[in-house]
Formats: C-alpha cells, structure tokens, sequence
C-alpha cells in the first residue's frame, strides 16, 4: 500500500519531498532508531538528515514570520479586549461618581434641614432629641448651630451626654487644627 503511494507521488512530486514525507508520516515506526537513510526505488538512496536539515533551514524564517504574526495578531485581541474592559469600567465609574453627587447633594440638603429643624426647636426638646440619636451625628448638629443654641442644649442635657459630645467635638476641632497646619 504504501509502495503505491510512494510511486503516484513520484510523478507530481521530486523524490527528495517523497523521502521526507516518509519520514515525517512514519516517525512513529522509527521510534528512537537513528534513520540515515531511506531508499525509494531500489537504486535511489537520500540522507533524510540532511534533507530535513535543509528543509526545516529554508522554512524557519517563514515559519517565525507566521508565528510572530499569530502572536501579533492574539495581543491585538487581547489589546482590544482590554480596551473593552477599561471603556466598561469608566462607565462604571462616570455612573458611581453621579450616583455620589446625588448622595452627598441628598445628605448635604438633609443635614442642612436638619440643622434648621433644631434651631427652630425648644431647648430642652432638642437636648432630648440629641441624647437619643447617635452621639457622632448629635456633635455635627449641635457644631452647625449657634454658639447661643449650642449653649442652651448643652444646658438642657444629662451632664455625662454632654460631656461625650463636647469631647467629639473638642476632637474634631483639633483634627481641623492639624491637618490646617501641616
């Protein structure tokens, strides 16, 4: 069968090429034996080594453009898909920073109507108030009113609230001091 083979490729192919497609398609038969030789029609012999040497000689340049080509050709994907990810992300984040802004323009417009709802509170009913609500958000409250207010609700408080409110805010106000110095 394969000496069928062999002689239809002889009429369309130079018997060198036969010779290393032999090899190339049997290396599994030679399995570890050096083979020098092969014959192809009885009186014909040609050095496999040799015609390979030559043959992988007169392709490697070929063969390292195609693989440069095809590596080029994966980091452009890859580029491409990075610059997806990176367009995907500043989405992300332009829709984050607006999603903030309203936040903080909704706490800015809370806080500050808070701020007006304990100034037009009595004393003694906003010192109530304050004692119950969480001490940081009392401090930054009782901060935005006026000294005077300030004053009257500190008055109107348990001793030991205000005393904690006073120190977060005595905190605070140091904190300002240090970072406005350095």
């Amino acid at each position: 069968m394969k000496r069928f083979k062999v002689d239809m490729l002889k009429h369309v192919i130079s018997p060198k090429s036969i010779a290393l497609a032999l090899v190339v398609a049997n290396l599994s038969q030679i399995n570890g034996t050096q083979a020098q030789s092969v014959q192809i029609d009885g009186n014909d012999n040609i050095n496999i080594n040799e015609d390979i040497r030559k043959f992988c000689d007169n392709i490697a340049d070929a063969a390292k453009d195609k693989r440069y080509l095809l590596q080029r050709e994966e980091l452009h994907k890859l580029q491409t898909q990075v610059d997806k990810r990176i367009d995907a992300l500043k989405v992300q984040r332009d829709d984050y920073k607006q999603w903030l802004k309203k936040r903080n323009d909704f706490l800015e417009k809370a806080e500050a109507g808070l701020v007006e709802i304990f100034k037009k509170m009595k004393p003694d009913a906003a010192a109530k108030q304050l004692e119950i609500i969480d001490q940081n958000i009392a401090a930054a409250l009782i901060m935005k009113l006026s000294p005077r207010l300030s004053s009257q609700i500190f008055n109107e408080m348990d001793a030991e609230v205000a005393a904690t409110l006073a120190t977060i805010i005595a905190s605070t106000v140091d904190q300002n001091n240090n970072e406005t110095q350095s």
